[in-house]
């Protein structure tokens, strides 16, 4: 099947495009129902994934976020009021 990590070493969005492609008909050829999961949000996100290689930019930042909103809210054991929650949370990281 290759090496998984060969798509890492792509540098051009056209060659991402056919690597991927070929990726994708060898895990489908290779009859691992387990990569069926994979496979559909591969099929979902395909236009995103290719968008990283025009500017190598991830949604890292945004996760990193999204993190730390759930470790402020778990803190509190969840949110009763919706807007203090807002409000606190444009405080700490606005």
């Amino acid at each position: 099947m290759g090496n998984p990590q060969a798509l890492r070493l792509i540098h051009n969005k056209h060659v991402a495009m056919t690597k991927l492609a070929h990726w994708y008909r060898n895990v489908e050829e290779s009859g691992f129902k387990n990569f069926n999961i994979l496979l559909n949000t591969i099929t979902v996100n395909y236009q995103s994934i290719l968008n990283y290689f025009d500017n190598r930019s991830t949604n890292a930042s945004a996760e990193s976020f999204n993190a730390k909103v759930k470790a402020f809210r778990s803190q509190f054991r969840g949110v009763r009021k919706v807007d203090f929650f807002l409000f606190r949370l444009s405080n700490l990281f606005g």
